[in-house]
């Protein structure tokens, strides 16, 4: 194995346990940035909602108070309000974001909590300090990220239609009937706000960064792997085999081979130099033997 071969395999080795490191930070620097801007969007996301459900409350409510006493009219629900607002934005603008309410006794059954949304709620029951859980588990759409916060009953005015059948106005029972929603209590978490978002597009935009650093640092690495062969070749081989071949004729007893003209001032030209005076004081030897 001659000496570039040597030099290019140790290059190789290094390359590859250097791009290996690499890859591994930026494939977690990118991912925790996608993470991060994923997060972004369910925070602004959960912050629209919940903006639409203090407008309910304190303006939408009182106006239509009146008429509710007719006809139980959804639109004053802050639930109902924030659903259907941000179900009509992200149907359209983006299909894979959600946002919902979801409660274990709702008193729409269209808000009857899932299996996982269920697991959610009940981490909000067991901790009363919790005020945020980010989750994430796989669906249809590949891996997805849950922001949700708790609604917990603090207002006693709910209990007006969500103590029991009986209290509760009787164009709600009209419309919902007397089988969901009722039972609250105060400070009880009775629903939570969950918002998702699919984590895939980001993470396909972290794994096309680190495509596009990983080829960037390939590309570095063999210009500069040809820029040292190139200096390798022209430095050290070709003074080195210039060397090598001299020394085999002087080895088979032909001193008229020509010197070697040392070319800068590095260490092969000093090499150079030193062998032509070994040769020379060869030559000198050889003379006084013969004599």
């Amino acid at each position: 194995m001659n000496l570039k071969t040597k030099f290019n395999l140790a290059m190789l080795v290094a390359f590859v346990i250097g791009l290996t490191l690499a890859a591994t930070l930026i494939y977690r620097a990118a991912n925790a940035e996608a993470r991060r801007e994923v997060m972004r969007e369910a925070s602004l996301l959960m912050s629209a909602a919940s903006a639409i459900r203090v407008y309910t409350v304190s303006e939408i409510t009182p106006l239509l108070a009146e008429q509710s006493k007719l006809r139980f009219l959804p639109h004053t629900i802050p639930s109902w309000a924030a659903q259907t607002n941000m179900r009509r934005v992200l149907e359209k603008e983006l299909p894979s974001y959600t946002y919902k309410e979801p409660s274990l006794n709702p008193t729409n059954p269209a808000d009857r909590a899932t299996d996982w949304e269920a697991d959610i709620i009940g981490e909000f029951t067991r901790d009363p300090n919790l005020t945020e859980f980010v989750s994430t588990r796989d669906s249809a759409l590949g891996p997805t990220l849950s922001l949700s916060k708790p609604i917990r009953l603090k207002d006693p005015g709910c209990l007006a239609c969500h103590s029991t059948p009986a209290a509760a106005p009787a164009t709600m029972i009209d419309l919902y009937g007397t089988a969901n929603g009722f039972g609250w209590k105060l400070n009880d978490v009775v629903a939570a706000q969950v918002v998702t978002v699919p984590l895939q597009v980001a993470i396909d935009q972290a794994n096309k960064t680190l495509k596009i650093y990983l080829g960037g640092l390939a590309g570095v690495f063999l210009l500069v792997i040809l820029l040292l062969n190139i200096l390798l070749t022209t430095l050290i081989v070709r003074p080195v085999r210039r060397m090598s071949v001299v020394a085999d004729e002087i080895s088979t007893g032909n001193m008229e081979a020509p010197e070697i003209v040392p070319t800068g001032r590095d260490e092969i030209a000093s090499l150079a130099s030193s062998f032509n005076r070994m040769r020379r004081s060869l030559e000198k030897a050889l003379k006084l033997l013969e004599g």
